[in-house]
């Protein structure tokens, strides 16, 4: 929610406005109540009988923004609504869920709410929970007698970095179609310059001066990484996994890297951080491709789409021509613990590449995850939605060994390297993406760390 500067208030926005008449909803869009909860736990204070909330209102204002800020649409459509007269405004929280107050949207212009969208999407676009709790981790840590000991103290650098997430934000997401609510808190009124990153702002202002007039500001865990007894938390309902929430940053860094012109600068930033142009799939498959078709009884189909040229030679005889068939690829993905989120996210913009490059035919492209042992081969239908499990050691040899139960034409291998690999070639051809690892000190000057094997073309995935 767009943080406000002046006197404590329920809401950002304080004149009252009528109330609309209760109007029938016609979306088909789910909207998640609040489960029973029990007094003092997780889900306290759930829902309220009170005014319900104007969903079409509200699927509206999405819409606007989806228009003016046209690169955020995958993000803006992954979130899953949880009404809740619970939540001060509109929040979220790590796990890619919108809390929506009703009597909030029923005040709101719909304008104005549609900046709130964008607002609450950009703190799970930029991974202000993530980032939050390595600041705090790294900075803050509550120890004996230190502030952040106290529940006082744990709600005091919540809301210090929940406002220092929103100057990040409110400096640049504004404007061009996305009226800025009137009073939003930017950098400006603490005398910092606009551009800079949420740590930047905790390191550089205290914000205590603004801190005890917005005592009521929370945009959820979305904001900082700590839960918030109104959330569902990591087992609830219609929560994005990690991969899917990588795969979602991907697209909209992908969108703002194919039209530059049309984002502001702290967006291009965060999409030249984010993305990397996936590897060009095309050329290094292009040899299994004129392999398989070169194969004695393999590659090889009769088409009449294109007549051959012999036809010439036979009057009145249409023969069929002999086609290429793309290769039948087999992704094996590490998911070990030395694998990060983000490498995983890249390894599933990689698939998509993949898949693409033979011709978008999805059910020639398979997904095993491994890190010790091999998970079973999945038929490629998204890549966010893949099921990346693992989370131990690395061996993928036993990741070789079950691709080659498919038969495929190429194996791709996406790792960071650290794992043993098989003795002997695979009777295919190979390539292996290997996620960059700077160089570690060890205590033997003399150690290498294995590298891949002179079967497999290799290539740097980001």
């Amino acid at each position: 929610m767009p943080t406000t500067a002046g006197h404590p208030a329920p809401t950002p926005y304080p004149v009252p406005r009528p109330v609309p008449p209760p109007r029938p909803v016609r979306s088909t869009t789910t909207i998640t109540p609040r489960p029973p909860a029990t007094p003092g736990g997780p889900g306290s204070g759930g829902p309220r009988p009170g005014l319900p909330l104007d969903l079409d209102k509200l699927l509206a204002a999405r819409l606007h923004a989806v228009q003016v800020r046209p690169y955020l649409a995958a993000a803006l459509f992954a979130l899953h609504v949880v009404e809740d007269s619970a939540v001060p405004t509109m929040a979220v929280d790590a796990h890619w869920r919108c809390y929506v107050s009703p009597g909030f949207v029923a005040r709101t212009p719909l304008e104005e709410l549609a900046g709130v969208w964008v607002h609450e999407v950009s703190h799970l676009l930029r991974d202000h929970h993530g980032r939050g709790e390595r600041y705090a981790r790294e900075h803050e840590g509550p120890g004996p007698g230190e502030r952040g000991a106290t529940a006082e103290g744990r709600a005091w650098l919540r809301l210090r970095q929940n406002i220092a997430a929103d100057f990040e934000i409110n400096d640049d997401i504004y404007g061009a179609g996305l009226p800025r609510p009137a009073g939003a808190v930017l950098p400006s009124l603490l005398g910092l310059p606009n551009g800079l990153l949420m740590e930047e702002y905790l390191r550089t202002a205290s914000m205590s001066g603004l801190t005890a007039d917005l005592a009521w500001l929370d945009c959820g865990s979305g904001a900082d990484g700590q839960r918030r007894p109104w959330e569902l938390g990591p087992d609830g309902a219609h929560g994005l996994s990690r991969q899917q929430r990588d795969a979602v940053r991907f697209r909209v860094a992908e969108g703002i890297k194919g039209r530059p012109g049309d984002a502001p600068e702290g967006w291009r930033r965060w999409a030249d951080a984010v993305f990397h142009p996936p590897q060009p799939w095309r050329q290094l498959l292009g040899a299994a491709v004129r392999a398989a078709a070169g194969a004695p009884g393999v590659g090889e189909n009769h088409s009449y789409r294109r007549p051959s040229r012999r036809s010439a030679g036979v009057p009145g005889v249409l023969l069929p021509s002999l086609r290429r068939s793309p290769p039948r690829v087999c992704v094996v993905i590490d998911t070990s613990g030395s694998v990060s989120d983000a490498e995983l996210g890249s390894a599933l913009l990689e698939v998509a590449a993949i898949s693409r490059a033979v011709g978008g035919r999805r059910d020639l492209v398979s997904v095993i995850s491994c890190d010790a042992a091999a998970g079973i081969a999945v038929p490629l239908c998204r890549a966010e939605d893949i099921p990346l499990v693992g989370g131990g050691g690395t061996d993928l040899r036993s990741g070789f060994a079950r691709a080659l139960r498919s038969r495929p034409d190429v194996i791709v291998a996406l790792t960071d390297g650290q794992t043993p690999w098989p003795s002997a070639p695979p009777p295919c051809r190979s390539v292996v993406g290997l996620f960059p690892r700077p160089p570690r000190p060890t205590e033997n000057p003399d150690y290498l760390p294995d590298t891949p094997p002179p079967w497999a073309r290799v290539v740097t995935i980001g």
